[in-house]
């Protein structure tokens, strides 16, 4: 059976082109003589780790995550020692079940902690930030970190978002996300649950500058039981710099309200 890492080597050395909705399965370590970098994402809205059949289950999720093994994670809704979720650090709880680095992005105090969404991480994160977005019904930020490829050195910047509420907050925070990293020259990738279907003002907004991962036939992405709409997505920029070789939308309908989106990716000088 091939390797998730053999896959990326694969993938980056031009041997195998995968088409959409598909997904390799495991891999071997990369050769340090290519030129390319490959990066795999995964986006997941994890409702606080309370799944559809109403059980709070953070294995599960780290289960998922592992399974998956992705490079970078950018994960919405998650408590910071809350009352509702026992008063665990839901970022740091899913770094160590999979061995990722975290980051929590605060959104605001909630039941004796915090809530907002966090980052897990692979490769090294040299600096991170998290931006202040125009408020809606609740405050929202971008969780934002430049990583590092242990591979090349070669840095990417990882933002996280989850944008809220009415299509006229959305639009507002998607401004204010732009004008953030307007002078930003490093290659990007923004991921997260959007709150926004394809043709709405913000997809369109976004679409000038960033290119919208497609998904393919199966691109619906909530509800996780029943999906019926596309609102989580992956987005790059520069264009032309960030390479998509592969994506999908796994189908996971009780962990989560939200189906996760993956997506790997090849980027170059």
């Amino acid at each position: 059976m091939t390797s998730p890492r053999t896959l990326r080597l694969m993938l980056a050395g031009g041997l195998i082109v995968l088409g959409a909705g598909s997904l390799g399965g495991n891999e071997v370590p990369r050769d340090g003589t290519m030129s390319a970098d490959t990066v795999r994402v995964l986006a997941y809205n994890i409702h606080h780790g309370e799944g559809m059949d109403e059980k709070l289950d953070l294995e599960r999720i780290a289960a998922l995550i592992r399974e998956v093994d992705p490079d970078l994670v950018t994960l919405q809704e998650v408590d910071s020692v809350t009352f509702r979720t026992n008063a665990v650090d839901q970022a740091a709880e899913l770094g160590r079940l999979t061995g990722l680095q975290p980051l929590f992005g605060r959104f605001m105090p909630y039941q004796g902690g915090a809530y907002g969404m966090a980052l897990l991480s692979r490769w090294e994160i040299s600096e991170s930030s998290n931006y202040r977005l125009p408020d809606g019904a609740e405050p929202r930020t971008a969780l934002s970190a430049i990583v590092t490829s242990p591979k090349t050195g070669r840095s990417l910047r990882f933002v996280g978002i989850h944008f809220y509420r009415t299509a006229e907050e959305r639009l507002a925070q998607a401004v204010s996300l732009e004008h953030f990293l307007a002078e930003d020259t490093i290659p990007t990738v923004l991921a997260g649950d959007f709150n926004s279907t394809p043709g709405s003002e913000v997809m369109i907004h976004l679409a000038d500058s960033w290119d919208v991962v497609a998904k393919g036939e199966d691109h619906f992405t909530f509800p996780s039981y029943a999906p019926d709409r596309e609102i989580d997505f992956v987005l790059l920029r520069p264009r032309g710099r960030l390479v998509v070789v592969a994506q999908r939308v796994l189908d996971e309908p009780v962990a989560s309200d939200h189906r996760p989106v993956v997506v790997d990716i090849i980027f170059e000088d």
